[in-house]
């Protein structure tokens, strides 16, 4: 991973992993999920497993639109053991296909530590809505 190490707490792993897609560097993100990471779509209305089809999800977003503000907030993190959840509410104005679009909502991580490092094993999107910006 460029410049980074695994984090040591949850809340950095998806600050890790934001910052990487946001540039673009989206193979940085497999040291950060595990191999069997699950993607739950937003409204719970599909899902996809395994780190490979995951950043496939993020590459063709990072091909496909140019991110022009992203901003979270509302940071909560809850820990037990060796497993985490970590949610924020986000805000992303991003261009696609020549319109820009901002979309809100909460995004909601699951990790389990392994080997002193928290890596990410489930994901989702609640309460979103997209809006021609």
């Amino acid at each position: 991973m460029a410049d980074e190490t695994k984090s040591s707490d949850p809340a950095g792993t998806v600050q890790q992993i934001n910052r990487a897609w946001l540039q673009g560097r989206v193979d940085d993100l497999g040291p950060l999920l595990h191999p069997d990471v699950v993607m739950v779509f937003p409204g719970f209305g599909g899902r996809s497993a395994g780190q490979k089809v995951f950043l496939a999800g993020f590459a063709d977003f990072c091909r496909q639109a140019k991110v022009h503000d992203f901003q979270q907030r509302d940071q909560q993190v809850d820990t037990i053991g060796d497993t985490a959840v970590v949610s924020f509410a986000y805000e992303i104005v991003y261009e696609r296909s020549a319109q820009r679009y901002r979309a809100t909502g909460r995004d909601l991580w699951v990790l389990a530590r392994q080997d002193h490092a928290w890596l990410a094993i489930w994901r989702t999107m609640l309460d979103m809505t997209e809006t021609p910006a």
